[in-house]
């Protein structure tokens, strides 16, 4: 009987852990932090470009895939927005510098190299851009 209730015990976990990461990937988390950022990342900064959205991927990584064909549709459509993307499955230390613990991770940086904002996961492409107006310049028109 008890290995009865280990087992339900531990189907339950594992479903809460299962919604808790499903709510929480591509989701827009607005950090404005200053970090120190790793030699390969700061060489991917464009220091005309007022965002360089940094994804950083793993080589095995199928959303990877579809996060980088969302983010260099966007970049190409907005003014001031640069995408990247570093490949980070020989460069675990990068990955720890920056506090990742998962594949995709997007971070938008500044010009100075600022984390204006991070998103785990394949991002939700509306939020993203609303999060992002405020640090783009006006669009013409």
């Amino acid at each position: 009987m008890a290995g009865t209730w280990a087992l339900l015990g531990s189907v339950a976990l594992a479903a809460v852990i299962g919604v808790v990461l499903r709510v929480r990937a591509g989701r827009v988390r607005v950090t404005g932090r200053a970090v120190e950022l790793p030699e390969p990342v700061r060489e991917l900064l464009d220091p005309p470009a007022p965002v360089t959205l940094v994804q950083l991927s793993t080589a095995f990584c199928a959303p990877c895939r579809h996060a980088r064909a969302l983010l260099a549709d966007l970049a190409d459509r907005t003014e001031g927005l640069r995408h990247v993307e570093l490949d980070v499955t020989d460069r675990p230390e990068v990955a720890t510098g920056l506090g990742v613990l998962r594949t995709p991770t997007t971070l938008a940086l500044d010009a100075s190299g600022a984390e204006l904002l991070r998103v785990g996961g394949v991002p939700r492409r509306d939020a993203l851009l609303a999060a992002l107006r405020p640090h783009l310049p006006e669009p013409n028109g």
